[in-house]
């Protein structure tokens, strides 16, 4: 049993404090962002996790991606597809997940032990498109949700040749909602998984009993799912967990919605019953959404009570 997150962690950013920064800052070249980074990867390291983030700490989960795909811009805040969606015009992630990785090569030494490691993400194109308002080009969401996907594929290619994560998270949340096509979603999972070399998982959070059926078919080789902040999704996973056969589980024991350090025996009583359910040796252990509307020291407890469990159960 491995422990993971499933992105973002609160972030703090700092302003120049030594000559060297403060220099950068007046050329305007320094990253603000680049210590977010290295206190989201130690502070997860400190609290136990297994397999880290770089925190997500750049913008949201839609506009931090669709800022850089031509056919979207960003107004108000909110992005606006306008033509047709072509490749990105840079990479998005990379610097960031390599440097998060150096952070956590630097904690250990020089070298990450085995079992360890980061994990890229990228926000799926279904829920890109569904939180997005269509101004042109397409007459149907369907249609941007393909020429999204393949745009993001180039994402995803390069994390795992350039950053060589232990696996690719694709953060898909609206698949619960019963307004996308699970067709279409399917396919556009498909192309993000075509000749991928690392695990691709996808993350689903909501009430899962009319969608578990379908996205226990996507093709990925990790689902992971809220069942801390709702009643229903273990009872799900109980009567289906047949249909997650050769798949892991990426099981979110950890209330993201309360900004207060989560119950340690109703935590480890979840655990125990996914552990009946699908065994210790098929399950991630992880929060049920991102950790970034808690302060940092709820987030670091709620990691640290997390992998307290996790180490008992190993």
């Amino acid at each position: 049993m491995k422990s993971t997150v499933v992105g973002s962690f609160p972030v703090e950013q700092k302003s120049p404090s030594n000559v060297k920064d403060k220099l950068l800052s007046a050329l305007g070249a320094y990253d603000s962002f680049k210590q977010s980074i290295e206190d989201c990867v130690t502070s997860q390291l400190d609290a136990g996790v297994d397999i880290v983030s770089d925190g997500q700490v750049r913008d949201d989960m839609v506009s931090i991606f669709t800022k850089y795909i031509p056919g979207m811009k960003i107004e108000d805040g909110n992005t606006v597809i306008v033509s047709k969606i072509k490749k990105p015009i840079q990479e998005i992630s990379i610097d960031d997940l390599k440097y998060a990785k150096k952070v956590m090569k630097d904690y250990y030494g020089g070298k990450i032990p085995e079992g360890k490691g980061i994990k890229g993400i990228i926000t799926g194109p279904n829920t890109i498109v569904h939180s997005s308002r269509i101004q042109s080009f397409y007459k149907n969401k369907e249609d941007a949700i393909i020429d999204l996907a393949h745009s993001l594929k180039f994402e995803v290619d390069a994390i795992a040749k350039k950053v060589e994560p232990v696996y690719i998270q694709v953060d898909e949340p609206f698949l619960s909602t019963g307004m996308v096509d699970m067709k279409t979603a399917k396919e556009a999972i498909d192309i993000l998984h075509e000749g991928l070399e690392v695990p691709l998982a996808m993350h689903v959070c909501g009430i899962l009993d009319n969608a578990f059926k379908d996205i226990s078919r996507f093709n990925v080789e990790i689902l992971d799912m809220e069942f801390a902040g709702n009643n229903v999704n273990l009872g799900v996973l109980e009567k289906n967990a047949s249909l997650l056969a050769g798949k892991k589980v990426g099981f979110g024991c950890i209330d993201s919605s309360v900004n207060e350090v989560d119950d340690i025996e109703d935590v480890e009583n979840l655990v125990k019953s996914a552990i009946d359910i699908v065994g210790a040796e098929n399950l991630l252990l992880d929060p049920d959404c991102g950790l970034r509307r808690a302060p940092k020291d709820v987030a670091f407890k709620k990691l640290q009570m997390m992998n307290q469990i996790k180490d008992k159960y190993s």
